[in-house]
């Protein structure tokens, strides 16, 4: 896509409706993250309890990068939870699981975040918008080590 492009037109359009269900799954993961915090109980209390505060707190501090972004796309960020669960792919859990399968439903998200992601990387590629290029990459990283930080405490 050619300079003229860049930030504006049809690929911005779809690069922040891409970069609104990113943000929206990564909201949904937060909270999902934070209440397993809260709810955690058995053996591996304490460990499990400190490792979902780690990725939580990470996960809160990229939405706003994400929200930023976003708006620095010339969009709005979702103003409510209803556009976010609307916008999202991830679903909220319902339930309080037991801690081994939080530790499973919490790999198995960061991993469907990652492969969210890729197709918003490559709109962001084609458009040469190398600041969202930049900032997905690292998050794709950010989620394949939780993933296998989580998947490693399952074995």
């Amino acid at each position: 896509m050619s300079q003229d492009n860049y930030m504006s037109g049809q690929a911005n359009k779809k690069i922040t409706e891409g970069l609104t269900q990113v943000l929206s799954d990564t909201f949904v993961l937060y909270f999902k993250t934070h209440s397993f915090h809260w709810n955690v109980e058995g053996p591996h209390f304490k460990t499990l309890h400190e490792l979902f505060e780690e990725q939580y707190n990470d996960l809160w501090s990229f939405t706003d990068e994400l929200a930023e972004r976003i708006r620095s796309l010339k969009t709005y960020a979702p103003t409510n939870y209803d556009e976010i669960l609307k916008n999202a792919k991830l679903k909220p859990q319902t339930k309080i699981p037991k801690d081994m399968d939080m530790v499973k439903e919490l790999a198995n998200d960061n991993e469907t975040i990652v492969k969210n992601i890729f197709p918003v990387l490559r709109l962001a590629e084609d458009a040469g918008d190398e600041a969202t290029v930049d900032m997905l990459i690292e998050r794709i990283d950010v989620h394949e080590k939780a993933a296998w930080m989580l998947r490693s405490f399952l074995k």
